[in-house]
């Protein structure tokens, strides 16, 4: 089979297009047939490499799969050739206290596929951003109807996903994109305020659009550049929760801000797949959207990663197998 592969952390140029051994099937393995795969901004961190994260070398990235069911192991019994289906895109050790326990997203040896370890297009845009935000407004954040939250970035995977399901949630959405076009799709998805946080400080905008109030959440996936505006975003007893730094992780935080505010601070990484199949049912249901910025062939993944580099983007870049 084909795939793209990098054997050394670099440029995109590492990138290559090659012939991969075809995996094996035990007795409690199942064999996807790849229709189509998400890029995420961690296919970016794996390939430049990342301070104090090891992945394996030589690598296959790709956290998001959707596909149709090619073998099933002898021992599998609730998955039948053929089956559509798309993955959680996790696995653990099952047998730890948090595994046991429900929180498998806690675990010491949790391991995101393709990093660390509608249609089918669109849900191949889907796992992974909405299992991620699932996870930060729902269960970590605990958004509630009546809620502002700030997201960053909403014309991105995450936060094109959040103001949807901040939305779901009965939450009033101010959300942030650096251009007219991306500020556009954030109206279309549901945001009741925009900022272009090109051109306007996002702090004095949150306040003038809250009574001087502050949010009560913000949702922070890039990092550095944003991460000093979320602090000042926030309402007393507001909550940042975040989920990755895109834009560098070296970020400025004023303790006296975070004790005298009464701040909350979440990381939030993954979910449990109870919680992916919750989320899915309001996809079901036309309530959450995938967005999709556009489909290249696998091929083309450097381009793909070239774009997201650029902030190009707007959702998720779907990539199919090559002819």
């Amino acid at each position: 089979m084909r795939a793209i592969v990098f054997s050394e952390h670099g440029g995109l140029e590492k990138l290559q297009y090659m012939e991969v051994p075809q995996p094996e099937t035990s007795a409690m393995d199942v064999v996807i047939r790849v229709m189509a795969s998400g890029c995420n901004y961690n296919d970016i961190w794996a390939r430049t490499g990342m301070p104090g994260l090891k992945v394996s070398l030589p690598h296959i990235s790709g956290s998001d799969v959707s596909g149709v069911v090619a073998e099933v192991g002898e021992e599998v019994s609730r998955v039948n050739v053929g089956d559509e289906v798309i993955i959680h895109p996790g696995i653990s050790c099952r047998s730890c206290e948090y595994c046991t326990s429900g929180r498998e997203y806690f675990c010491r040896e949790f391991r995101m596929y393709g990093f660390q370890t509608g249609t089918l297009d669109e849900a191949a845009a889907l796992p992974l951003v909405l299992l991620t935000v699932w996870q930060m407004l729902g269960t970590r954040a605990g958004v509630k109807p009546g809620h502002d939250v700030l997201v960053l970035g909403a014309a991105g995977g995450v936060g094109s996903t959040a103001v949807q399901v901040a939305k779901l949630f009965g939450a009033r959405v101010i959300a942030t994109a650096g251009n007219e076009e991306k500020l556009e799709l954030a109206r279309k998805l549901g945001a009741d305020e925009v900022i272009n946080h090109s051109t306007q400080d996002i702090a004095e905008e949150v306040r003038k659009a809250t009574h001087k109030q502050g949010v009560d959440i913000v949702v922070e996936h890039v990092g550095q550049a944003t991460w000093e505006q979320s602090m000042r975003s926030l309402a007393w007893g507001g909550t940042i929760v975040t989920c990755g730094a895109t834009t560098g992780y070296d970020a400025k935080t004023d303790l006296r801000c975070v004790f005298n505010k009464q701040l909350n601070l979440l990381g939030s990484h993954q979910g449990r797949k109870a919680e992916l199949v919750e989320a899915l049912k309001f996809v079901k249901s036309g309530q959450i959207k995938p967005v999709i910025s556009t489909v290249l062939p696998l091929s083309q993944a450097a381009e793909a990663q070239r774009q997201m580099e650029q902030r190009e983007v707007m959702g998720k870049i779907v990539l199919t197998p090559s002819p």
